[in-house]
C-alpha cells in the first residue's frame, strides 16, 4: 500500500461525502475535516450540520468550522494539525493563498466536470444545461485562480437521455472518491498538466429564477432544464397564478401553430405544451403545497387542455 498522507479534508454537501468515506477506508489519516458551519433548515429554522459534519462526527474525526478563512485564527487552526495535504470537495469558502500554501503538497480538488470545461459552482448542471454528450471530474492542484489549477487526472462517464442533476452528482461523487485515491497513490510522483485556457467555460451559480421554463425556447432545450434542475432548484411554470413544478419531462418532436405554454393534450400519457420549437410532455409535476405526481393523474381533476402555462 502507498504510504498514507496526513490529510485536512474540506468539504460541505453530500457530494464530498464519498471522498472523506474513501480516504479513511485506504488508511489515510485525516486529521480534520473543515465544513461550513451550521445553517438554519427546514420549517422551523433550525440549525442543521452539513452532510460532511455528520459523516465525520460519525468517524469520530475532529471538526472545524470557521465562517471564513481569511481570519489568522482559522489559518492557525489549520497549521496545528500540520497536514501533508489538503483534499477540497465542494466545501464552498474562499481558500486564501496562505492556507493553500500550508500543507507540504498543497490542495487537491475534487471537481464535477472535465477541466477546463465547465469551472465554477454548478459544473453539473451547466452541462446538462448544454447538452454536453459526457462529463466527468477533475483532481487539481489547487491555485488562487476560479478552478484554473493543472490538473492531475480527468475520468469521464457518459451523460444518458435520462440523467438528473440528482443521478450525475451521485455517479460524479463516487468517480471523484475512486479518482482522488488513484491520484493519491501516485503522488509525489505524479505531475500535474496545465489546463488550456482556451478551451474553459464557466458555470455559473444556480438560481430559482432562472429555473422557470421559458416556453418561447425549444422543447429539447426545456426538457434538458427540467433534468439539470432536479432536484434543485425544479424547473417550474406558473399555473393560474401559483408556481407549479415540473419533476419530469421529455421532448416531443412535433410542429404546432399554438402559442408556447399552450397546453395541448391532458391524458393518460402526460401533459403536452407548445414552445418555440416542438412540444414538451411533462410526466411528472409537483403543484404548489403538494406531492409529485403523474401529470396524467393531475390532468384528470382539472381542465388543463387549452390553458396557458407561464
Amino acid at each position: 500500500m502507498p504510504t498514507p498522507f496526513r490529510i485536512a479534508f474540506a468539504g460541505t454537501p453530500e457530494f464530498a461525502v464519498p471522498a472523506l468515506d474513501a480516504l479513511v477506508s485506504a488508511g489515510h489519516e485525516v486529521v480534520g475535516v473543515w465544513t461550513q458551519p451550521d445553517r438554519p433548515a427546514g420549517r422551523g429554522r433550525k440549525l442543521g450540520a452539513s452532510p460532511v459534519k455528520r459523516r465525520a462526527l460519525a468517524l469520530h474525526l475532529p471538526i472545524f468550522q470557521p465562517a471564513t478563512f481569511k481570519s489568522a485564527a482559522a489559518q492557525a487552526e489549520l497549521e496545528s494539525v500540520k497536514p501533508r495535504l489538503m483534499v477540497v470537495a465542494a466545501y464552498g469558502l474562499l481558500l486564501p493563498k496562505a492556507v493553500l500554501a500550508v500543507p507540504e503538497f498543497g490542495c487537491l480538488n475534487i471537481h464535477a466536470s472535465l477541466l477546463p470545461r465547465w469551472r465554477g459552482a454548478a459544473p453539473i448542471q451547466r452541462a446538462l444545461l448544454a447538452g454536453d454528450a459526457q462529463t466527468g471530474v477533475s483532481i487539481m492542484h489547487m491555485q488562487a485562480g476560479l478552478d484554473t489549477g493543472p490538473v492531475y487526472a480527468t475520468r469521464s462517464t457518459p451523460i444518458s437521455a435520462d440523467d438528473t442533476g440528482g443521478s450525475l452528482h451521485a455517479r460524479l461523487a463516487q468517480l471523484g472518491a475512486q479518482l482522488l485515491l488513484q491520484v493519491l497513490a501516485q503522488l509525489p510522483g505524479l505531475k500535474p498538466l496545465a489546463q488550456d485556457v482556451t478551451r474553459a467555460t464557466y458555470a455559473a451559480k444556480l438560481t430559482r429564477a432562472e429555473a422557470q421554463l421559458d416556453w418561447t425556447r425549444p422543447a429539447a432545450e426545456l426538457a434538458r432544464a427540467v433534468r439539470a434542475f432536479n432536484p434543485w432548484p425544479m424547473a417550474w411554470t406558473l399555473y393560474r397564478g401559483e408556481p407549479l413544478r415540473i419533476v419530469k419531462a421529455v421532448a416531443q418532436d412535433a410542429a404546432t401553430p399554438a402559442a408556447p405554454g399552450s397546453v395541448l393534450m391532458a391524458g393518460h400519457e402526460g401533459v403536452d405544451v407548445a414552445t418555440g420549437r416542438g412540444v414538451l410532455r411533462i410526466i411528472e409535476l409537483q403543484a404548489a403545497g403538494g406531492r409529485a405526481m403523474a401529470a396524467a393523474d393531475f390532468s384528470r381533476a382539472r381542465a388543463l387542455a387549452g390553458l396557458r402555462f407561464g
